[in-house]
């Protein structure tokens, strides 16, 4: 793997984090709302991963270098949480107000996790650029 490589990675990743982050705050902004007016709560969503093969295979010195891009956003089909409330004006027959199903505890580790993951991508395409900036430096 060439050092150039690294950045389309680190790239792809950053990318994907950044997509992962969007969700995750829709989510969060999402978590307390009720049924809109279909009837249907907001439902949380997720970001699925996949690996994605980068760069040219079968030139010498590639083995294929991967990176990960976003293969799916889905909802998450748990029933939202019903909460007793006659009063409320969203308030079924039965006097229940359906709330969306976003975890905020949940959605709050998702954050954590996705912004250290795209920090530390920022961080590994810094070390490259470091790396090669010495590189040169060698030579002069």
């Amino acid at each position: 793997m060439s050092m150039f490589q690294i950045f389309n990675v680190s790239g792809s990743a950053v990318s994907a984090q950044s997509q992962r982050l969007n969700v995750v705050a829709s989510n969060l902004a999402n978590a307390d709302t009720v049924a809109g007016p279909d009837g249907q709560a907001y439902k949380a969503r997720q970001v699925t991963f996949q690996t994605e093969l980068m760069g040219k295979t079968g030139q010498i010195g590639d083995a294929g270098t991967a990176g990960v891009k976003v293969s799916n956003i889905s909802e998450d089909q748990t029933p939202g949480r019903r909460v007793h409330d006659p009063k409320h004006p969203s308030a079924d027959a039965e006097g229940y107000v359906t709330y969306s199903n976003v975890n905020a505890v949940e959605e709050m580790v998702n954050m954590i996790s996705a912004s250290r993951s795209y920090q530390n991508n920022i961080e590994v395409m810094n070390t490259a650029k470091t790396l090669l900036l010495k590189t040169l430096q060698m030579g002069q």
